[in-house]
């Protein structure tokens, strides 16, 4: 049961909607009142008064001053639920359904745009807002919620009045005029400019209170004759005097140099005919140039030439009693609904084919509006519209933010190796990583706008060539193909100078003719590409060196890489061969003379092959090492067959790699499964980590390659890993 005095809210409420609406559901806007006052029943807003005065508030707005439609209502009341009470979106959505729960949730991620980020550049910010907005109606409220906030700014502290009011006069009083909200716009102006310009804002409304009396009058006395006369002339109209609002006072004293007391043209007089007839607001006119002189130069046709956001009227300034200027705006009825309610009005009134351009933001959203109401009839358009009251605005771009709140502007559907590139081609460079809202994500992750994108660098990072295959702007993808060019051709030469080391050293003498046709006999496109592979260790230059020897001398035994530089887990091989007892020959454990090969590196486990040397004994080499694949290729008689001699229960132990994501847990995680895996032992542990990644070696006992693989497994399912390897060359 409400309280009385929350009843006699709700019923004010629904009355005003019952006037401008032209259909209310009662029962929708009743559930909204009752959902958004038990939501925020236990809050407090800074001016001490209950926090649900202010979405009330809003509500009256969007009912009484903007009058689109009661789904608008219903979200104003609810707009801050999701924002700042124990409520989500997902409690929003199933109690009013999708279309409510989108319009609130857009105007909640707007609210968190602009509480993390400093305003800097207004229009992209205007572009911003309408990036992330899908329905028309998440604006509408959000003027309505920005107006009452004005309204009640006085409650705020001096620094963030400031803020608001600059964000109010940057942003949202320039949308409402886009918007074509005149009168929600000009009292934004003046509010904002109350807290920004405090001084010249009270010396105005001083003086304009002070005459406010004899203004009004004055006003009386100008329109009394036109009464009479379009009285005469049996024209059905409204009258109505309008002070111009304080800002625009301003703003013509600053543009003209002038004091406030030598501004005349401070009165203006709206006349509105209620006809749709557009050519009696000229028979108007004709009658006020009869009564009072009008100056030539201050006529304005807006109905024949409207204003980009809709507007139509005449303008003219005619001379008044005592001399003074007086301003007259002449409207039909339709007219002035859309110069004071803009967008939200175009739905009321179906246009001709003269009607109004608008905007180019917002022509083809006006263009819908007119293609429905040519096909359908008024309630039936209504409701159309109102059941899907959509805008396509700034689609193709997004709108995204640096930690500092920079904001940048890309394409629809951009990734974080885009925004690294868009901040500078050396970022984008040594990206390794990116924060989107404070989380890590995959670099191929599709940016939102509004997002806050972190990018993470190292110095020992190089361009990826697949990211170009993420990247979607023209910038990024001309920086890495640009690196991909230098680093080819870079490690071309290297691969060329590597080989000429070689060569020179193996005592081979080789023209390029017959390095081009030995290259095309491997099956390779050109020199270059041979170069490039040796460069990148796809070849290996001793193995092709190998094949040239035994081409000029089959007897000629195979070579080694007599230089194969020192690697990482030389000690981890070694220990893990030094807990072998040998090599078996042939089922034998005699103790002969053996040694293992550099260029595969093999470890207890592997299946292994040996190779008969003169002079070093037996080398040992992996059965996939590409030396013995080709040796066995050519019918070598000096491989023999090698194993690992039997251990027990352990037979060998064998390294795992581990990167990923650091956690809380982590390392226990990672022990826990791997020891309670067939009670697998672990020899040795090291873990790395910074910022918030990790990478680790792991060296265990297993029992052979099918219990490490089972392990592996095992790791890929624990939470925060996202690579896995087998520690080796």
């Amino acid at each position: 049961m409400i309280q009385p005095i929350y009843q006699k809210k709700l019923d004010d409420l629904l009355a005003v909607c019952r006037i401008n609406l032209r259909t209310v559901n009662e029962d929708l806007i009743a559930r909204a009142f009752e959902f958004s006052l038990e939501a925020h029943k236990h809050d407090i807003r800074d001016s001490g008064e209950p926090y649900f005065n202010h979405p009330y508030e809003v509500a009256m707005v969007v009912a009484k001053e903007i009058a689109l439609d009661d789904i608008s209502v219903a979200c104003a009341l609810l707009h801050d639920v999701a924002e700042d009470t124990e409520f989500t979106i997902k409690d929003i959505r199933a109690e009013f359904g999708d279309t409510i729960a989108g319009i609130v949730d857009g105007a909640t991620k707007i609210s968190d745009i602009f509480r993390s980020h400093e305003i800097t550049q207004a229009e992209n910010y205007r572009k911003l807002l309408l990036s992330m907005v899908n329905d028309i109606r998440v604006m509408i409220m959000k003027f309505a919620d920005r107006l009452h906030n004005m309204r009640t700014l006085e409650y705020l502290p001096p620094d963030r009045q400031q803020r608001i009011a600059k964000e109010t006069f940057d942003i949202y009083a320039p949308f409402a005029h886009r918007f074509g909200l005149a009168k929600i716009k000009w009292e934004l102006e003046d509010l904002a400019f109350k807290y920004l310009q405090r001084k010249e804002y009270e010396e105005i409304a001083h003086a304009l209170n002070s005459k406010r009396r004899e203004r009004e009058q004055y006003i009386r006395r100008f329109i009394v004759p036109i009464e009479h006369r379009l009285g005469a002339e049996k024209i059905k109209f409204e009258i109505e005097g309008r002070p111009k609002h304080i800002f625009s006072i301003y703003n013509k004293m600053v543009k003209r140099g002038k004091p406030l007391d030598e501004i005349y043209d401070m009165f203006a007089v709206r006349i509105i005919l209620l006809t749709e007839d557009n050519n009696e607001c000229f028979t108007v006119y004709g009658i006020i140039s009869e009564i009072y002189k009008p100056i030539p130069e201050r006529f304005k046709n807006y109905i024949s030439i409207p204003k980009k956001n809709g507007y139509q009227s005449l303008h003219t300034t005619v001379v008044g009693p005592e001399g003074k200027m007086v301003e007259v705006q002449i409207r039909t009825r339709g007219m002035h609904d859309v110069a004071e309610r803009g967008v939200a009005a175009h739905w009321l009134y179906k246009e001709d084919d003269s009607a109004p351009t608008v905007d180019s933001d917002i022509e083809s959203w006006v263009n819908w509006v007119r293609e429905i109401f040519e096909q359908k009839s008024g309630d039936e358009a209504a409701k159309e519209l109102t059941e899907s009251f959509k805008v396509a605005l700034y689609q193709d771009e997004i709108y995204v933010f640096t930690p500092k709140g920079d904001l940048k502007i890309l394409p629809k559907g951009a990734t974080p190796i885009d925004f690294a590139f868009e901040i500078h081609s050396n970022v984008g460079q040594h990206t390794i990583g990116a924060k989107v809202n404070g989380r890590i994500t995959p670099l191929n992750t599709i940016l939102q706008s509004g997002d806050q994108v972190e990018v993470l660098t190292s110095k020992k990072q190089t361009p990826n060539l697949d990211w170009e295959k993420i990247a979607i702007t023209h910038k990024a993808k001309a920086h890495i193909r640009r690196w991909a060019k230098e680093e080819m051709r870079e490690k071309i030469d290297q691969g060329h100078e590597l080989w000429d080391k070689k060569i020179k050293k193996a005592k081979i003498h080789i023209n390029d003719d017959e390095l081009t046709k030995f290259v095309h006999g491997q099956k390779i496109d050109n020199t270059q590409m041979f170069y490039l592979a040796i460069a990148n260790e796809e070849i290996n230059p001793d193995k092709m060196i190998d094949l040239m020897t035994r081409a000029i001398n089959p007897s000629e035994p195979p070579r080694e890489a007599p230089d194969a530089p020192a690697k990482m887990f030389t000690k981890f091989v070694e220990t893990a061969r030094g807990i072998t007892s040998g090599i078996t020959l042939f089922g034998s454990n005699d103790n002969f003379m053996h040694k293992y090969a550099k260029c595969c590196n093999p470890i207890p486990g592997d299946e292994i092959t040996g190779f008969i040397t003169v002079g070093e004994g037996i080398k040992i080499h992996r059965k996939n090492c590409h030396n013995i694949q080709a040796m066995r290729a050519h019918g070598d008689a000096r491989i023999v067959e090698v194993q690992w001699p039997s251990t027990g229960t352990a037979d060998f132990i064998a390294g795992v790699k581990l990167s990923g994501h650091d956690r809380s847990g982590l390392l226990n995680d990672i022990t826990q499964t791997i020891s309670g895996f067939n009670n697998t032992n672990i020899r040795s542990v090291s873990i790395n980590t910074k910022d918030t990644m990790f990478d680790g070696n792991f060296i265990l006992w297993v029992k052979d390659i099918a219990h490490l693989n089972a392990i592996m497994d095992k790791l890929k399912k624990v939470k925060g890993i996202t690579k896995i390897e087998r520690f080796e060359e």
